[in-house]
């Protein structure tokens, strides 16, 4: 019975881990597909990319809910493997008694074992992080860089600040309020970068994860 249960749980983890790599997939896709649409050509505006941004944050929140599902069934898989197999193969004294309770409490009474937040916050450190600083890149150079702007001039860069306000204008939002917006949101996501929960976190059991 145990092995049939271990090999049920491994297909529904399996299957969580495959929809968590598709989305991430997408949002790979929305970034290469608009930030070549919008450093093709000066006449694209950079409000492209800031909708790239968007769409990846849409993405990102359908992860971080299918990653809360994903985390409840690896914690039964691991509670096997640590308890079960691993006292098989090498038993230990420091046996958890009580790891098959906990397993039958989850079966019972299925719960999220991790916060909304914390599942976010674990996405943008493994893949999204990396997506929002190349498009954040993106934007500073096509902001910047007068021959990516529909009135193209002979130089590499903006000469000035005011350069930049007015070229982060989005319809009738001024650039300044662009700026901030922009600022803001990168400051969120630094601080979700850089939060690590101090309790039983996602490394208390050994360094591979996913």
């Amino acid at each position: 019975m145990i092995i049939h249960y271990y090999r049920g749980e491994i297909g529904r983890m399996t299957s969580w881990r495959d929809r968590i790599d598709r989305t991430s997939n997408w949002s790979m896709t929305v970034v290469a597909g608009l930030l070549s649409v919008s450093l093709s050509t000066p006449t694209s505006h950079h409000g492209v990319i800031l909708f790239a941004m968007l769409l990846i944050s849409v993405f990102l929140m359908i992860e971080a809910r299918r990653y809360r599902f994903f985390d409840v069934y690896r914690a039964r898989v691991r509670q096997l493997e640590r308890h079960y197999f691993a006292q098989a193969l090498c038993p230990r004294p420091e046996l958890n008694t009580n790891w098959a309770e906990v397993i039958a409490d989850s079966l019972r009474k299925p719960v999220f074992l991790i916060e909304y937040h914390e599942a976010l916050f674990r996405r943008i450190r493994r893949n999204y992080g990396w997506m929002y600083v190349i498009l954040l890149l993106a934007w500073t150079l096509k902001i910047s860089s007068p021959k990516l702007q529909p009135n193209e001039l002979p130089v590499e860069f903006v000469t000035s600040f005011g350069q930049v306000v007015a070229n982060a204008h989005l319809g009738p939002i001024h650039g300044m309020v662009i700026l901030a917006a922009v600022g803001l949101f990168y400051l969120a996501l630094l601080i979700a970068v850089l939060y690590r929960d101090p309790e039983d976190g996602e490394l208390a059991h050994g360094d591979v994860h996913v």
